[in-house]
């Protein structure tokens, strides 16, 4: 395994809340500011692993939004999202990272880039490439982390690269997402790319497959960081106990700019078909069904509740009930800084791919075998040990 170096990671939607979270959490967690609560890899469990260290990460990136960085981060402070007193304290820090991060113009699905689709992809691998020679970075880590896109049609032009990169030039309008061209023009690059995000990316077979041949390694899909985390903590439960699930229905409310994304009907159904996913397949035959609500007073704290009918012994009826109510920016962004982590190391053992070992950190996991939390865990537990084992051979 080489020498770990400065590693790029670079953000789609890089002055959301959730990448504006991760950049100021890292950098106060480095300078000392703050402890690396929320933060999987900083665990017993990772001790003696050769991780990147948060001081090691050039963070740049890409989004329409034209508010500064620094300026986005006192937002959220205000908002309670972080402290707003960090946010001041590190402006300078914030203010400078906003360098790395090209304002786009996007485009909405259904409506052809300006150029075309293949020159939007272009436009992509030209910033990628600048930010890697600009920051003399080995290895880009690229990370998607912008709003909900609408679920496409998953065409024949999508199985090959070569049927793909043919098919851009010419295509109309909703052949496919940003997300999927930012995730193209990544593997193109030779960046290593997480989905953090339900839209379609690199789990189409095209993609897949430079990924395979180019040997770089990909996660995703759709970060599990509330509700979802709980349904596939307690639906093994259940199963653990023969009890029998007859309905489990949920409804979520969130106001902020993903919710009011989501509140458009072609973005809250390609959520929903990530967040029912994995209680459908756990439970069976019960009914499962969320809806996603948007109320903007909320902010960043969605609230999710939940009912759950089931039966017991003799078939008596029960119920269990629950609310939560998380700050998603905050749940999400230490497990970003994670996954950025847990794949550039994956990467330094030359593995490539599909990471099913990062399963537990996605509503629907590629390559992952089962939704059951406590599995998803053992497994990336057992690969822990597996590096932990190698790396104290190499040092010896």
């Amino acid at each position: 395994m080489t020498t770990m170096n400065r590693i790029g990671v670079y953000f789609i939607g890089a002055r959301g809340n959730v990448a504006t979270t991760a950049i100021i959490g890292a950098t106060a967690i480095a300078q000392g500011r703050m402890p690396a609560t929320g933060m999987v890899s900083d665990g017993p469990e990772f001790k003696g692993l050769p991780l990147v260290g948060l001081q090691d990460m050039v963070f740049g990136g890409a989004d329409v939004s034209t508010i500064p960085l620094h300026e986005k981060a006192i937002e959220l402070g205000q908002a309670r999202i972080l402290p707003e007193q960090l946010a001041r304290e590190l402006r300078d820090e914030m203010a400078a990272q906003e360098k790395q991060i090209h304002t786009v113009k996007g485009f909405a699905f259904g409506a052809v880039p300006e150029g075309g689709y293949f020159a939007e992809l272009t436009r992509i691998e030209e910033r990628l490439s600048r930010f890697r020679s600009d920051n003399n970075l080995e290895r880009v880590v690229v990370v998607n982390l912008c709003s909900t896109e609408p679920h496409f049609a998953e065409t024949p032009d999508f199985d090959t690269p070569e049927d793909l990169m043919q098919a851009l030039p010419k295509a109309g309008g909703g052949f496919c997402t940003g997300t999927l061209l930012a995730a193209l023009a990544a593997l193109r690059q030779g960046c290593a790319y997480i989905n953090f995000t339900p839209s379609q990316a690199s789990e189409l077979p095209a993609l897949r497959k430079i990924a395979r041949e180019s040997r770089l390694p990909h996660a995703g899909k759709d970060g599990k960081t509330g509700e979802t985390l709980l349904k596939t903590v307690l639906g093994p439960m259940f199963l653990a106990r023969n009890l029998k699930v007859l309905s489990w229905v949920g409804n979520n409310f969130l106001g902020n700019n993903d919710g009011a994304v989501l509140d458009a009907p072609a973005s809250k159904d390609s959520k929903l078909r990530q967040k029912d996913a994995a209680l459908r397949e756990m439970l069976g035959g019960a009914f499962v069904k969320t809806d996603i609500q948007y109320v903007p007073s909320l902010g960043d704290w969605k609230t999710a509740w939940d009912l759950i009918h089931f039966q017991g012994f003799l078939g008596t009826p029960m119920t269990m009930t629950f609310t939560w109510q998380g700050c998603d920016s905050a749940l999400a962004a230490p497990l970003v800084l994670d996954l950025v982590r847990l794949t550039t190391l994956a990467w330094q053992r030359e593995e490539s791919g599909m990471l099913a070992q990062l399963a537990p950190f996605f509503k629907n996991p590629l390559d992952g075998h089962t939704h059951d939390f406590h599995q998803q865990m053992a497994g990336l537990y057992t690969w822990v040990d597996t590096v932990r084992a190698e790396t104290a051979r190499e040092r010896k």
